[in-house]
């Protein structure tokens, strides 16, 4: 497990960022296309502008297709829309066509929109099982990624689907895919920057197995790589 760590977060971003286009490029030598999952809230955000400022040439992007690890459940014209905020920094400024972006359709009750998600990633991908590229996730400062939160009942789920998540704490739902699906990745890439963030890196990467505290200890591909990608203050209380 790569554990890379940066003097800032803007080389973070810049490292991850050369990452994604290595990975993207040899998924459409190898293999035609390009699967990535993306990530929502404000860390990615950065990447998704850098990306499209600097790597508009670097892929062929017409050849990439976007998911979404987690998806909040409000409707897609809301600020908190995971979709809305890739479409602004990325698919807008590099001309993303629609049917490159598959987003979750919340005008379905939530448990109808995870299952609508996965038949739509099923459709997609024409074979079992479901192997994204790259998948990019964040870390809350509880140690949650996509919306895998702790002690909420979708971190036993065995099947690797999409599922709906109230939290009762918020009293909202999410929609994420479950651990098992992000684990058939074929690399996973976790940002992470930021104080806030030191202590929950230190309970995931060197704490007890705690799964219903830590749920991040569930991204464990069996055949597939995770990396990380830090700042030097996430990374403060690792060894």
């Amino acid at each position: 497990m790569p554990i890379n760590i940066f003097s800032s977060s803007d080389e973070t971003i810049k490292t991850l960022a050369r990452f994604f286009i290595e990975t993207a490029g040899k998924a459409i030598e190898e293999r035609g296309v390009f699967n990535v999952s993306l990530s929502g809230g404000s860390s990615p955000k950065k990447l998704y502008e850098l990306l499209a400022a600097e790597y508009g040439t670097a892929i062929d992007w017409s050849k990439v297709c976007f998911f979404f690890g987690d998806e909040r459940y409000v409707p897609a014209d809301h600020p908190d829309f995971n979709a809305l905020m890739a479409t602004k920094a990325l698919f807008d400024p590099l001309k993303i066509d629609a049917a490159q972006v598959f987003a979750v359709d919340t005008t379905l009750d939530p448990d109808s929109a995870a299952s609508a998600y996965m038949e739509a990633m099923a459709a997609h991908f024409k074979t079992t099982p479901i192997r994204l590229d790259l998948s990019l996730l964040g870390l809350g400062d509880d140690a949650h990624t996509a919306s895998l939160f702790p002690h909420t009942p979708v971190l036993a789920e065995k099947q690797a689907t999409v599922k709906s998540v109230f939290l009762t704490d918020k009293n909202v739902y999410r929609i994420t895919m479950t651990a098992p699906l992000i684990n058939q990745s074929r690399q996973v890439a976790f940002l992470t920057f930021g104080p806030s963030k030191a202590a929950a890196v230190n309970r995931v990467l060197k704490g007890e197995k705690n799964i219903e505290n830590y749920p991040a200890q569930l991204i464990d591909p069996e055949d597939g790589l995770v990396s990380w990608f830090l700042d030097e203050s996430a990374a403060s209380q690792l060894a």
